[in-house]
């Protein structure tokens, strides 16, 4: 199918804002062995198509953009999460993770009557986990023993679970998530209110989910989608990023969010963003634990 067909099929929201065409080199340069450990592909929507029940069309964003953006920032591998955009029809998904040749997994969207032998198919790809998303302008979230049932699938399988919600929804689903058995992983520090302060009563409960449950990791992502102050420093983000370095080490993750889906005001230099790493992890171990070994252990740990 020719361009101008895929187009015509899968028009971009009007809004929409593409990914950065020609990102900044960064000045800091991830150690050997770096994982950009929370991206997306999108499309192309002729061969994969975007999921009926979508709440927004995106522009292609493939696995060839997305492994070229890679080598260009100086990371050696992906952790690629399945986009809403494309549902539970984790094709493209997989299709990145044959292409990857070992140098990414991922984390999958499944629903409760997922058949084992298509969990088998995708953890043979590289899923090495699903997620759940509760921020409803993305999807409608389902009743909690439906998340239950999924996490019950899932167990042979040594997966984990990756967690997307609005900070106003930590309280009222905090039985329910410190009911799962499993690793789970909180994607952009929980969206966090950054005109608040670091030690305020919002990210104070979150820090407390992470210090009571050993369970909790947390990716110190998305400066651009929580900052007020904006680009190129995120100067009100670092602060919570930095705070969640220094106290987890051992259970934070990084990321760019390429294509960075859905947002609004600005479209961030992925090189810019990897050069606020210094500043919320300042010293070489702490890059070392964030970069390396965090998501080699939570993502290739059955690889020698």
């Amino acid at each position: 199918m020719s361009e101008k067909t895929t187009q015509s099929a899968f028009t971009p929201d009007a809004d929409w804002l593409a990914y950065h065409p020609a990102p900044s080199r960064p000045r800091f340069r991830p150690p050997p062995g770096a994982v950009d450990a929370h991206c997306h592909v999108f499309g192309p929507g002729d061969r994969f198509p975007y999921a009926p029940e979508r709440n927004y069309t995106p522009c292609d964003a493939g696995k060839d953009e997305l492994f070229a953006l890679r080598d260009h920032l100086g990371f050696d591998r992906n952790v690629i999460v399945q986009a809403t955009c494309h549902g539970a029809d984790n094709r493209a998904l997989v299709d990145a993770l044959h292409a990857a040749d070992g140098r990414a997994r991922g984390v999958a969207t499944v629903r409760a009557d997922v058949s084992d032998a298509e969990l088998a198919d995708l953890h043979a790809a590289g899923v090495r986990a699903v997620r759940f998303n509760f921020v409803r302008r993305l999807v409608e979230p389902k009743p909690d023993r439906y998340y239950h049932r999924i996490v019950e699938r899932i167990a042979s399988l040594g997966w984990h679970v990756v967690i997307y919600f609005e900070a106003a929804d930590l309280a009222p689903r905090w039985d329910f998530l410190t009911s799962l058995p499993t690793t789970v992983v909180v994607d952009h520090m929980g969206r966090p209110d950054v005109t608040e302060p670091v030690d305020g009563q919002g990210f104070g409960l979150f820090q407390r989910l992470l210090r009571e449950h050993p369970n909790f990791w947390s990716k110190v992502s998305c400066p651009e989608r929580l900052s007020v102050a904006g680009p190129p420093g995120y100067p009100d983000v670092i602060p919570f990023s930095g705070a969640l370095v220094r106290a987890f080490p051992d259970r934070v993750l990084w990321g760019t969010d390429w294509p960075h889906p859905n947002m609004r005001g600005h479209m961030p230099d992925d090189g810019a963003l990897v050069d606020l790493i210094p500043r919320i992890a300042p010293t070489e171990e702490l890059r070392t634990r964030l970069l390396v070994d965090n998501p080699h252990r939570l993502y290739w740990s059955d690889q020698p």
